[in-house]
């Protein structure tokens, strides 16, 4: 991971510590909906529809040890994720099926809403 995108995860991870009262849990839902259903689907089961046309197939998010480092590292999942420290593999997927969203400037409220909204479907489980 490069020096920025490594700041930028921990800023965000220490943003994303900060009280739930201020995640926007409709701005998250949204996010999610438009942004990660496409490969985790609308239960975060890893059943979208290009969950299994990624390499490795798309995870479960309500796994287990997903929830787990979900609850260990509040925010920093989901920020690192989002900022691709991961490299190509989520834009790659989306191209080679042909799918085009549009460009998102994430912000850490989006990020701190992202990640509360994913704990409510964690707490759904």
């Amino acid at each position: 991971m490069q020096a920025g995108q490594y700041l930028t995860a921990v800023a965000a991870m220490l943003v994303l510590l900060a009280s739930s009262a201020y995640a926007d849990i409709r701005n998250g839902k949204n996010l999610y909906q438009n942004r990660c259903a496409i490969c985790h689907g609308e239960n975060a089961k890893g059943n979208g529809p290009l969950a299994h046309k990624s390499t490795p197939p798309t995870p479960d998010l309500t796994a287990k040890a997903f929830q787990q480092r979900l609850a260990n590292y509040p925010g920093l999942i989901v920020s690192s994720i989002i900022l691709r420290p991961n490299g190509d593999r989520i834009p790659r997927t989306l191209r080679e099926n042909g799918i085009k969203l549009a460009p998102h400037a994430w912000t850490v409220q989006d990020l701190r809403d992202v990640n509360e909204y994913m704990r409510t479907l964690m707490n759904k489980q």
